[in-house]
């Protein structure tokens, strides 16, 4: 009999969710190579592949069986996924239709050649973005350019608003997978989207305050305050609306930055300019890739200060997840200040979490490294840092860390061990 690939769950799952790969009926201890692949929306293929072997009875799980070699080594069961790399140079998996799944194709080959063995089994899976049941609402409602996620059932539920990071356009991807968690996730857009402002010179706070009070005031949305989560860009943004803003009750903050960086942001009579920078102080490494970690000046010295973000006025409780080696810019030195900054002025000591050898994209679990690509910005390649296994872990960790950290402070799940009688 053929050789078949068993897959758990069958046919589809959430993207989040770990997926089993196992063969049967291959002979004993037969080598095989395993590749697995996915075209993104704009054509891109993104390829994995690993060398294992068969058991005694001629079957082979990947839960159990380490990979010998090829995108990875080790017992590795998600490996397919997140080591995936993409045909087109310095190229990065975004999910832009959160209505469609990515399909995976797996291919089982005789022998220890990617390219050369005899295809012996096959098989596809969807991975999808929405849980069953998530609600997806456009929002057009005054300014306010977003999509809602509602989780199934009557709610209300705890709110967050989701930004990620220069570039603009409006990602979903992180919203509508967070919102089958039982949270009504916000994807906010601020600019490069719709009729919003394609470029722009400042980034007006009133805006994003808009938003927050668009949330807060939503029947299926339960107060008294709404969470924040950010990446990057949106990271900065992120304190800046937990610092001048009204009714945030907690903020995750991705690789965020504690000073403005490169458009003003103003807010009533306030404003902060962009942080100063250097780009004589860009290093160019292996594959002309530009790495600008050292290019934007240090917040805390001279005239660069009045582009620190009061983070000190937030009563907002914060958990920093950082990437230790984040070459974007300093991520493990803002949130240190963050902390140090918040503690001073006798508010809470915020949760930080560093991973090392994680890059700037912390991205869902099981997303391949984007190590470089075009800087949104810059319009250079530049290098973004990580090492593909433990980046692939920290994505892991991060996504429940975050969870758990939304659950216990808006929702009130705090976790007690109830007292023996």
């Amino acid at each position: 009999m053929a050789p078949t690939v068993i897959l758990e769950p069958a046919g589809r799952s959430l993207w989040d969710e770990p997926l089993r790969v196992a063969v049967h009926r291959l002979a004993p201890r037969q080598p095989v190579t395993l590749r697995a692949a996915l075209r993104d929306e704009k054509g891109a293929l993104f390829r994995a592949h690993a060398r294992y072997r068969a058991d005694a009875a001629g079957r082979l799980d990947l839960q159990r069986a380490p990979a010998l070699g090829g995108s990875f080594a080790g017992l590795e069961p998600m490996g397919l996924l997140w080591a995936m790399q993409p045909d087109r140079p310095f190229w990065r998996l975004l999910k832009r239709d959160v209505q469609t799944p990515f399909v995976v194709e797996l291919e089982v080959l005789d022998g220890h050649e990617p390219d050369q063995g005899k295809l012996l089994a096959s098989a596809v899976h969807e991975r999808h973005f929405l849980s069953p049941g998530v609600r997806r609402v456009p929002v057009r409602e005054g300014r306010v350019r977003a999509t809602l996620f509602l989780p199934p059932g009557p709610g209300p539920f705890p709110g967050i608003v989701d930004l990620f990071g220069a570039g603009g356009g409006l990602l979903e991807y992180r919203a509508s997978l967070l919102a089958g968690k039982g949270f009504a996730v916000m994807a906010l857009a601020y600019y490069n989207y719709d009729d919003l402002p394609k470029h722009t010179d400042v980034f007006h706070l009133e805006y994003f305050e808009e938003a927050v009070n668009y949330l807060l005031c939503h029947p299926q949305v339960k107060g008294p305050g709404i969470g924040l989560l950010g990446s990057s860009k949106g990271g900065e943004l992120c304190i800046s609306m937990a610092s001048f803003l009204k009714g945030i009750t907690a903020a995750v903050i991705i690789n965020g930055s504690i000073a403005n960086v490169e458009i003003t942001l103003r807010y009533k009579d306030v404003t902060l300019p962009p942080l100063g920078k250097d780009l004589n102080r860009t290093k160019v490494i292996k594959d002309g890739l530009k790495d600008i970690v050292d290019v934007l000046n240090n917040p805390l010295e001279g005239p660069d200060q009045k582009s620190l973000i009061p983070v000190e006025r937030s009563d907002t409780t914060f958990l920093f997840l950082v990437g230790q080696d984040d070459h974007n810019w300093k991520s493990e030195f803002y949130a240190s200040e963050a902390s140090k900054r918040l503690q001073a002025h006798g508010k809470k000591k915020p949760q930080v979490i560093c991973y090392p050898e994680t890059g700037h994209f912390i991205e869902l679990p099981f997303f391949p490294l984007c190590t470089a690509s075009l800087h949104p910005i810059l319009g250079s390649l530049v290098f973004w840092g990580g090492e593909p296994r433990s980046h692939a872990m920290a994505q892991v960790d991060a996504w429940k860390q975050l969870q758990s950290f939304f659950h216990r402070h808006l929702d009130g799940e705090k976790g007690t061990i109830l007292a023996k009688l």
